[in-house]
């Protein structure tokens, strides 16, 4: 996997055209296929009893990220994650 590391914050451009930082809170192989959960900074900021949004990015062979489109690959992926931080 590409040396992303937990913590680590970048900006990317929403769907508005808007820049958003994002904070990396977790990393992972699965099936052969990495994949980060992120979450806006924003919100990790914000102490609150609230869920923060987590979403996840597929890292592409040449280190591109993109959205995961299938609702199966998702869920394997969120599963994963659940998993991660409930351990």
């Amino acid at each position: 996997m590409e040396r992303i590391e937990t913590g680590e914050i970048f900006t990317i451009l929403d769907e508005n055209d808007q820049e958003q930082d994002i904070e990396v809170l977790g990393k992972m192989t699965i099936e052969g296929h990495d994949y980060i959960a992120v979450a806006f900074v924003e919100e990790v900021l914000i102490e609150t009893e609230e869920e923060i949004d987590v979403f996840f990015l597929k890292i592409e062979d040449d280190g591109e990220w993109s959205s995961i489109e299938d609702d199966d690959e998702f869920e394997k992926v969120s599963a994963v994650f659940e998993e991660m931080t409930s351990a």
